[in-house]
């Protein structure tokens, strides 16, 4: 629906980008702008950039730019439609009325919502009063208090092919929207409940919403151990936590991330409340840069079997390009926390948990395994090893502390030590080197998916971005611009475009934002578009320059033999470049 430029404008100014983005990263100030690392990517050096008089965001880093909307569009998997509603209920806005009811996607996700949250209601009275008592015998037997069970609002899907299927009718429920929230899939026979057997545990949002569930198996029953909900129009695994809907209310800006529904649960129990786990799979970047919204500190606590400590190895990567401190809990006499807790108590449990190891000596001790450092081979080996990790130490007198600490450790001149540190954190900045113009290299030839034809007419596209972005500056010289040229002589489609959406929102709005844009263009399309005014944004157009860039466009000849290449002479180069005011 289209939005009218009075709503969008209070809109805007109920949710400051600035005060939006501090809800989700750390910004820093900077000059007349804010920075940050971009929630969007992985990096250490922040490369995202909050604009505060035009209340727009670009990241230089993976381009992903737009205004207030765009940012919460992406931050929060919602359409256009949803992120302004987010909004204005954050604001305390009125929505125009019929916001969404022509909007089949919006509806989709709506009804996903209600098919949850009905299955959770199901599965939770049939833990406490179906007639199959396993489901409530299996979480008696883990020790979990009926407040626990209430909180987490857990369950038991009925051993049954249709149980739910046919209450979910009942409700007036579609089969195809049953499979499209996934609690059921598809035979030739007809739907079928997904989760047959199993107890369960919901997924819930930061909103409240149910948005998923996982299952897991229990007695004797035959099948894979957990079945989790496939992706769905609310609910994308790699994008989301467990029980980070209660991890958020903790004061506490460090986090344990637990391996497990159970593990978590029973932590929650003892009196911690942040904790949180992955939903089936591996951390994902994702979760990493989600985590860091809400902590500092993460403290890991994986199996200590090969795949755990390999989990654990991705896990410290992921969350350090977040730039998130990592530690590791080390569990003695138990197999995993809720064992330690059932037999120590939740004291000892926070005990350990304020002793958990440094990701630092993590990857030391791991250099050890399996190693005699009596034997001169063995010792040999692990100092290698434990070189390579102390190399990979950006801080240098964090790496100072430790070559020490292996020096000691290992009988070993720290001297000796020191050059062969030295030595492997020159050889791995050459190779960053390298990588680095590698990549720079294929950016330059990177096809722009946004804007394809940029790279056969570079500088087309070039004087067609400056004509857009003189209009955003002087939106009152519409007219005269009109005047000179038009649409049909843009080069590039994406640009054309672009030039038509400007010259009507300046035309029809008193003032021009990103927001007139937002339900027209695509996410990455708003990126492109706010990089155009990122870019340039030192840079002052005059007027000569203007009429400079409308020449390379007047002068270009789609069905010359020179089409393909720059139709534009040195001269005109030179003008342009002349008339830049940096």
């Amino acid at each position: 629906m289209a939005l009218s430029e009075d709503f969008l404008y209070q809109l805007r100014l109920g949710n400051p980008i600035e005060d939006v983005f501090s809800s989700y990263t750390s910004l820093k100030k900077h000059g007349s702008t804010s920075k940050c690392l971009c929630p969007f990517h992985s990096e250490k050096t922040p490369s995202c950039t909050v604009y505060s008089d035009t209340q727009s965001f670009y990241c230089f880093g993976c381009g992903a730019g737009g205004d207030v909307i765009s940012f919460i569009k992406r931050i929060e998997n919602l359409s256009y439609i949803e992120a302004v509603r987010f909004l204005a209920e954050r604001a305390g806005i009125t929505m125009p009325e019929n916001d969404s009811r022509n909007d089949e996607y919006a509806r989709k996700k709506a009804r996903t919502y209600e098919i949850n949250r009905e299955a959770a209601k199901f599965f939770f009275r049939y833990l406490l009063s179906g007639p199959d008592k396993r489901g409530l015998e299996y979480f008696k037997d883990r020790k979990l208090t009926p407040q626990t069970i209430k909180k987490y609002g857990l369950g038991y899907a009925p051993d049954e092919w249709h149980a739910l299927r046919d209450h979910l009718r009942s409700l007036g429920y579609r089969d195809e929207e049953m499979i499209t929230a996934d609690v059921c899939k598809y035979s030739d026979k007809g739907a079928y409940d997904n989760f047959r057997g199993r107890v369960m545990f919901p997924i819930i949002d930061l909103r409240g919403n149910v948005i998923a569930f996982g299952g897991r198996i229990i007695g004797d029953k035959k099948g894979p151990k957990y079945v989790n909900t496939a992706d769905t129009p609310v609910f994308k695994k790699s994008r989301n936590l467990f029980s980070l809907n209660h991890a958020k209310n903790s004061p506490a800006k460090r986090l344990i991330l637990a391996e497990g529904y159970m593990d978590v649960i029973s932590i929650n129990q003892a009196g911690f409340e942040n904790v949180v786990a992955t939903l089936g799979t591996a951390l994902t970047p994702e979760q990493a840069r989600l985590m860091s919204q809400y902590a500092s500190e993460i403290i890991i606590s994986y199996d200590s079997d090969e795949a755990g400590q390999t989990a654990t190895r991705r896990a410290i990567n992921l969350l350090s390009a977040a730039g998130l401190t990592t530690r590791i809990l080390k569990i003695p006499d138990a197999k995993d926390p809720d064992e330690y807790i059932k037999k120590f108590g939740s004291t000892r449990f926070r005990l350990l948990l304020d002793g958990a190891d440094d990701a630092v000596n993590f990857e030391l001790e791991r250099c050890k395994a399996g190693l005699d450092l009596s034997a001169e081979n063995d010792k040999y080996t692990y100092l290698k090893k434990a070189v390579s990790v102390l190399a990979s130490l950006e801080d240098a007198l964090q790496r100072d502390v430790y070559i020490s600490r292996v020096s000691r450790d290992a009988g070993i001149n720290i001297n000796v030590l020191n050059e062969q540190v030295s030595h492997a954190v020159s050889s791995r900045k050459n190779i960053k080197q390298k990588l680095e113009w590698e990549s720079t290299k294929r950016s330059l030839t990177k096809k722009d998916d946004i804007n394809p034809e940029a790279s056969q007419f570079s500088n087309q596209s070039k004087a067609e971005e400056f004509i857009i972005l003189y209009l955003i500056k002087n939106p009152d010289r519409l007219d005269d611009i009109a005047s000179k040229i038009k649409p049909e002589e843009f080069v590039t489609e994406f640009n054309r475009r672009v030039y038509l959406a400007v010259a009507d929102a300046v035309r029809n709005s008193s003032e021009f934002s990103l927001s007139l844009l937002s339900e027209s263009f695509s996410d990455a399309e708003i990126g492109k578009i706010s990089g155009i005014t990122a870019r340039n944004r030192e840079i002052t157009i005059s007027e000569n320059t203007l009429n400079d860039c409308i020449n390379v466009l007047k002068k270009f000849d789609r069905n010359s033999v020179f089409a393909k290449d720059s139709v534009i002479s040195d001269d005109d180069l030179r003008s342009l470049q002349k008339h830049r005011e940096i």
